[in-house]
């Protein structure tokens, strides 16, 4: 096939190794060296000894494939903190670090996607109280750097397996409505006999407000009778979470 004036692209867009090595050695960008180590490192040595800023690196590889990329890697750990904020923030403010585009930011909010849907995985049909580590990471994936509060439940059959995730209301940055009978209706519907609560702090502080401790207690006093159990409600903040149950709230 005739070359059409392009290069030619690996995966995601990224120039292949063999285009650019084509190249005069004076035109090659200093950093394809750079990748090639990272890469090999990686291959030999797995994730564990990466740094952050390293793991972002090679994702930022194929995002944004003619640029050296530790700079923006590295900017985008100083404004968000971690990877997982990083991927956590919304595309709108990813935008704001130079080197980070449209097209960037909304494939670090695919990646963001899959890795919560690969958190879900780990928990789904399994035993979810002899889990709880990997409950507790998946609810940070999926809510701690979220803007707007959310009120999710986990439903839970009689094993305390997942039976579904759902969020249920979506509200303002310090406020979600919650209707108690609808939590209930919805558990039946379900056939769950068992629920754990969660809900995220946009302010990044988790600790549960008055308002936080009433509505966790009426759902107990709605479901009970109706033989369905409130486990915990958890509440997600950036920082950490806070279990009402651990704390003797509930």
């Amino acid at each position: 096939m005739e070359d059409d004036g392009g290069e030619e692209r690996g995966f995601l867009g990224e120039p292949s190794l063999k285009t650019l090595s084509g190249r005069k050695s004076r035109e090659q960008p200093h950093y394809v060296g750079h990748r090639d180590r990272l890469r090999e490192r990686f291959a030999a040595t797995g994730a564990e000894k990466f740094a952050d800023y390293e793991l972002l690196e090679m994702l930022l590889f194929r995002l944004i494939p003619r640029s050296d990329t530790k700079p923006v890697a590295k900017a985008l750990l100083a404004r968000f903190g971690t990877l997982a904020e990083v991927l956590g923030a919304p595309a709108g403010q990813l935008q704001e670090v130079k080197g980070i585009g449209p097209a960037a930011a909304l494939d670090l909010k695919v990646i963001a996607a899959a890795a919560q849907r690969m958190a879900r995985g780990e928990i789904k049909r399994r035993e979810v109280l002899s889990s709880w580590s990997q409950v507790i990471d998946y609810c940070r994936a999926a809510m701690a750097f979220e803007q707007r509060e959310q009120f999710r439940i986990l439903f839970l059959d009689k094993k305390n397996a997942l039976i579904a995730d759902e969020v249920q209301q979506t509200g303002t940055v310090d406020h979600t409505p919650v209707y108690p009978r609808e939590v209930v209706r919805r558990a039946l519907e379900l056939s769950s006999t068992a629920l754990i609560l969660v809900h995220n702090h946009p302010s990044g502080d988790p600790t549960p407000s008055r308002a936080d401790i009433e509505m966790t207690r009426t759902i107990i006093e709605t479901a009970k009778p109706l033989g369905i159990a409130v486990h915990d409600h958890i509440i997600i903040g950036k920082t950490g979470h806070v279990s009402m149950k651990g704390v003797q709230l509930i």
